[in-house]
């Protein structure tokens, strides 16, 4: 109506909001406060960051979980492919693979590489015209961190395979089929056609899982490995400041694993450079253009 006057505008009140987050900051008060009052040495969780030991541990942590986690891969893929071939004694293979790696807890792997001596004592590997490739005591080949890396990068293989299938599923044949129709081999139609899409599905829960793998490298402690928390119990033993030396390994665990999600982020975004390029721009636009029926002649 001409001359009406406009309506005033009332901002919507969110009360929920205002009362979640001052509860939110009111428990984070009172835990800080009862840290503060907490009987914890601060002054001294500094040292024991920097210790030799501590060091040590994170070292072993780091190293143990990246190569297990690059065997892990190798062998996801390696499994995801023969669950999708098309022979059957493969298929079979690769799903009694997962089924025995899923099933069985991690520590139970590790405990059971660890004691593989005892009921072989020796490992050899024979050659055709004599003699062996390898010839050893099994205590002298699987050392308490081999052990601990055989049971972490088995078990991790597992849940990798399934992750990669995932991924591989989520590329449509078409593009396979296209592949094939230009001349490409399977291998490269796999790594020049296939993976690079389905690295978009597999990177997420891979980084998740690496993540998981830096901290369940603690259970490696069990068959003294020098890991974050073994080396924080070796520290406590001396000391008896087992909190304190808790507090300094668990900052180590945050800062690895920081960098690890900062880490997974860029190679997200390092894969989905293909969606943000222009010729991607141009091709999402062209697709999202209304298709016009020409008038028939």
């Amino acid at each position: 109506m001409a001359g009406a006057e406009p309506l005033p505008i009332v901002r919507l009140r969110h009360w929920g909001r205002w009362v979640a987050a001052v509860v939110i900051i009111a428990l984070l008060v009172l835990l800080g406060f009862a840290l503060a009052q907490a009987q914890i040495d601060w002054a001294s969780v500094p040292d024991f960051v920097f210790y030799r030991v501590m060091a040590l541990g994170l070292l072993n942590t780091v190293v143990l979980a990246v190569i297990s986690q690059a065997i892990a891969i190798v062998l996801g893929i390696l499994i995801a492919l023969l669950r999708r071939s098309a022979n059957p004694v493969a298929r079979w293979f690769a799903a009694a693979y997962i089924w025995l790696f899923r099933g069985l807890p991690v520590l139970l792997q590790i405990l059971i590489w660890y004691n593989l001596a005892l009921i072989f004592p020796t490992l050899s590997i024979p050659l055709p015209f004599g003699g062996y490739l390898v010839h050893e005591q099994t205590n002298v080949l699987i050392s308490a961190f081999t052990a601990a890396l055989l049971g972490l990068a088995l078990n991790e293989s597992a849940y990798m395979a399934e992750i990669v299938r995932a991924g591989l599923n989520s590329v449509d044949s078409g593009q396979t089929e296209a592949a094939k129709s230009i001349g490409m081999t399977p291998g490269a139609t796999l790594r020049r056609v296939v993976l690079p899409q389905a690295m978009r599905v597999i990177i997420p829960p891979t980084g998740n899982d690496f993540i998981n793998m830096l901290k369940g490298t603690s259970m490696a402690s069990v068959i003294g490995v020098t890991e974050l928390i073994h080396a924080a119990n070796n520290i406590s033993s001396n000391n008896l400041l087992v909190m304190e030396t808790l507090i300094a390994a668990a900052i180590w665990y945050m800062v690895v694993v920081t960098v690890a999600g900062v880490g997974q982020h860029y190679l997200e975004r390092a894969f989905d450079a293909a969606d943000r390029g222009p010729a991607a721009r141009a091709g999402k636009a062209l697709r999202g253009m209304p298709l016009v029926r020409s008038a028939r002649v």
